[in-house]
């Protein structure tokens, strides 16, 4: 039988240790083909800047004794899957893989994620779609850090690919998030989410003087965990420390009643 093809990204670039634990993951499942951006571009969600020069490097990258042929690209993450799509495979894949992520993306805050938004753009395409975290302290968001273990959410990643290749989404789900705790090990259970309605990541405003001054925005987690449902992604993830796994739709209109909506404003009624 032909072995099913993996598109592999990842929002932190070509040279992240969670892709290629990713990589080396999911080569047991079959052909994978990595196309990831040239830079680090987290946080660029589901971005298509018009300013991307879309240059594509090939690029032989050796990883536990194992060469590789990648593709750097010029462009984010989204960008990364059009171009690996369209013009590095030439078709569609079995399966586009966004990861494995230096830190969590729960919560209303994962429209502003590279992984999540690389995911959703493959699934625009009718791409099954799996995008793959790993909990970690901010201090490693950004960085290639090789103090982080990826062992556990390379298992995690192995396990729902290759339930992913095996079995069509159900209706309704264009894509799978997935979120490893810190602490976790392959044993460790895991759940079907929701996500959370709170922002995760909250923002904080810059420290300087005066607002001509270049001041990049911060962020830290800021939680209700008192009030937050015990089967939300960020839940699970924090306070069960279990893996999370949440189903997603491209579909964002809100679920609520005509009539409510009626009451609210009725088309012709509201005078301009």
């Amino acid at each position: 039988m032909t072995k099913p093809h993996i598109l592999l990204t990842n929002d932190d670039g070509i040279r992240s240790p969670g892709l290629w634990a990713a990589a080396e993951a999911l080569s047991r499942l079959g052909f994978v083909t990595v196309a990831a951006p040239r830079e680090q571009f987290s946080g660029a969600g589901r971005s298509l800047p018009a300013t991307s020069e879309g240059s594509i490097r090939a690029e032989t990258v050796t990883v536990h004794g194992q060469t590789w042929q990648v593709y750097a690209v010029g462009g984010t993450p989204a960008q990364a899957v059009q171009h690996g799509v369209l013009e590095i495979l030439g078709q569609r894949p079995d399966l586009l893989v966004s990861g494995i992520n230096y830190g969590e993306n729960t919560g209303t805050g994962i429209t502003v994620s590279g992984t999540v938004g690389a995911a959703m753009e493959a699934a625009s395409m009718g791409i099954p779609a799996l995008a793959m975290s790993l909990e970690t302290d901010k201090s490693h968001h950004l960085s290639y850090s090789t103090e982080i273990d990826f062992s556990t959410a390379a298992y995690f990643t192995d396990l729902f690919a290759g339930l992913m290749l095996g079995h069509a989404l159900p209706s309704g789900v264009d894509l799978i998030k997935v979120d490893v705790p810190a602490a976790a090990t392959p044993s460790t259970p895991w759940e079907w989410t929701r996500l959370s309605t709170q922002r995760y990541y909250v923002p904080v405003k810059p420290a300087r003087k005066t607002l001509d001054q270049p001041g990049k925005m911060d962020y830290e987690v800021k939680m209700d965990y008192e009030n937050e449902p015990q089967d939300s992604d960020v839940y699970t993830l924090i306070r069960k420390q279990l893996v999370s796994v949440t189903p997603l739709t491209l579909d964002l209109t809100a679920r609520v009643e005509s009539r409510l909506l009626n009451e609210f404003a009725s088309p012709g009624d509201i005078d301009r």
